[in-house]
């Protein structure tokens, strides 16, 4: 069986999940308390992100929502090439919510709204470095 970290990179997976939350240190201790989620913290300039780990292997972050509204949940899929994801996804019909950009030693990601509305991130990851 593959390792997590191992299928994570392969195109068409799901591979990050992202909490945006008003409260984000609430949502941690809920999340700790209901699945023994621990955490990681980044300053990321506009309040800590969280690194959500499972074990040792982290699979998702928590952070500050920076609009209006409910917390939501955000789903990562690896792609190959993010920007020709994009192109591929807008000649179908989605919308460019946001990107594509890097994340510094990430990847390049882009958000997406498919054409019922449903709204899904992208990303491919950079390489590790050597």
């Amino acid at each position: 069986m593959k390792a997590y970290q191992d299928i994570y990179t392969t195109p068409g997976a799901f591979s990050w999940n992202e909490l945006s939350s008003p409260d984000p240190q609430a949502a941690c201790n809920f999340y700790a308390a209901l699945f023994g989620w621990r955490y990681d913290a980044m300053n990321m300039g506009q309040g800590d992100y969280h690194v959500v780990k499972v074990g040792d292997v982290a699979v998702g972050g928590i952070m500050t929502q920076q609009q209006p509204g409910p917390a939501v949940w955000g789903a990562y899929v690896t792609v190959a090439s993010c920007d020709a994801t994009v192109a591929q996804a807008q000649g179908l019909g989605a919308t460019l919510c946001a990107g594509p950009f890097d994340v510094p030693g990430v990847g390049r990601m882009a958000v997406l709204q498919d054409p019922q509305g449903a709204v899904i991130q992208v990303i491919s990851y950079f390489p590790p470095a050597a």
